[in-house]
């Protein structure tokens, strides 16, 4: 018997989900077409008639019939531990003998009777193309535990693909079509659009394939609690289960973000969305296309914010900073002298906001890397030289 599974967590306490990837139901989906996609201008404004006054609310229409064909629904199968079965019976011992025989006689031959045989269950997301050669961008959570992913076009073809590399830490994920073919594709923004700009999330909400949505940057740089590198986008365009993966576009068709987590007391839309900005996407993928997985730098402390009494009591004049509360026994920090109670002031001359932002920063140096880090120490600053360790697999 198959079962069907719904990827969710808990990330902001009890009220936040993953806009995870939703069950199999109607299997429409999110389409691409031949050709690559081109930008060239934004989406046009229209101008309505409120109280006679003459406003101008922009229409998507033309951008949107160039980037839909570059998402994709993303469906997934996936392995499921035999022992977890609805009646929560995984083993045949404790059947009477005459049903175990009856249940033996309809195993594959080498089965092992008494224990729990790996089922698979079925859940989708969303994706879209990053290159013409077939490389899509997922979430990593869509395609966590795969034993097949298939892609769903706009006009309803079926391209198998296959996971290349994930990153669990800034749940992203990337395919590739294991079909040779020329595909449509969308480009990451280079820069990071303003709060309040216009933006569009296209996916495969409940399994309705090419849904589009549209709402505004409502905030940048959000800590959701689900790692050490949030700074997601918060976005109010309507996001749901299976929106996950999906891209957010700006009004030039470029993606800057990929939907991941809502903040839902009932589970469906309540207009708070986050997506991974596409300045990290954009890092992620080039590794993860390179190397399957993604190498960070790594110091090796417990860390906490610098408050205002923090500052106060240390004598610095702002609070900034991370505070340093322990260092690893032999991890890189220890080695280059970093001790309990200095306060990171900077890493090559790049000023340090707070404690994540430390983080933010040194997972971009490459492990085995060279760093100058200034240090509050004992009522003056000192520099030290480190060497970046390697982040610990996740």
């Amino acid at each position: 018997m198959t079962t069907q599974t719904t990827p969710s967590r808990s990330i902001l306490k009890r009220a936040a989900l993953l806009a995870g990837a939703a069950t199999l139901g109607i299997g429409l989906a999110a389409g691409l077409a031949d050709g690559a996609l081109k930008f060239d201008h934004p989406a046009f404004a229209q101008p309505i008639q409120l109280s006679g006054v003459q406003t101008q609310l922009p229409s998507f229409a033309d951008m949107v019939e160039k980037v839909k064909p570059a998402v994709v629904s993303v469906r997934v199968k996936q392995k499921i531990d035999g022992a977890q079965d609805d009646d929560g019976q995984g083993s045949l011992d404790d059947l009477p003998p005459g049903l175990r025989r009856f249940f033996e006689q309809q195993m594959p031959r080498g089965a092992n009777p008494g224990r729990p045989q790996p089922r698979q269950g079925m859940s989708q997301g969303s994706g879209f193309f990053v290159s013409q050669d077939g490389y899509v961008v997922t979430n990593n959570h869509v395609v966590d535990k795969a034993a097949e992913v298939q892609l769903v076009t706009d006009d309803g073809k079926t391209l198998n693909a296959k996971v290349i590399g994930t990153d669990p830490r800034t749940d992203l994920a990337l395919l590739k079509v294991t079909e040779s073919g020329s595909y449509p594709f969308v480009q990451l923004a280079p820069g990071k659009p303003r709060i309040g700009d216009w933006v569009l999330a296209v996916g495969n909400p409940f399994g309705l394939g090419g849904t589009v949505t549209a709402g505004i940057v409502s905030a940048q740089g959000r800590d959701i609690g689900s790692g050490p590198y949030d700074d997601f986008l918060q976005i109010d365009a309507a996001v749901n289960r299976g929106n996950s993966g999906g891209p957010t576009f700006n009004q030039k068709g470029e993606v800057v973000g990929v939907n991941t987590a809502i903040f839902s007391p009932s589970g469906g839309n309540v207009g708070i969305a986050f997506a991974v900005p596409a300045s990290t996407v954009e890092q992620v993928v080039a590794a993860l296309k390179k190397d399957g997985k993604v190498s960070r730098g790594f110091i090796g402390v417990q860390i906490q914010p610098v408050t205002s009494e923090v500052a106060d009591a240390i004598g610095l004049k702002e609070p900034h900073g991370a505070l340093v509360a322990a260092a690893e026994k032999d991890g890189p920090a220890a080695k280059a002298g970093i001790r309990r109670g200095d306060t990171i002031l900077s890493v090559d001359g790049q000023v340090i906001k707070d404690a994540r932002d430390l983080s933010r920063k040194i997972a971009t140096y490459a492990p085995g890397s060279k760093a100058k880090i200034t240090v509050w120490r004992d009522g003056k600053e000192r520099e030290i030289s480190f060497e970046v360790g390697r982040q610990p697999a996740a």
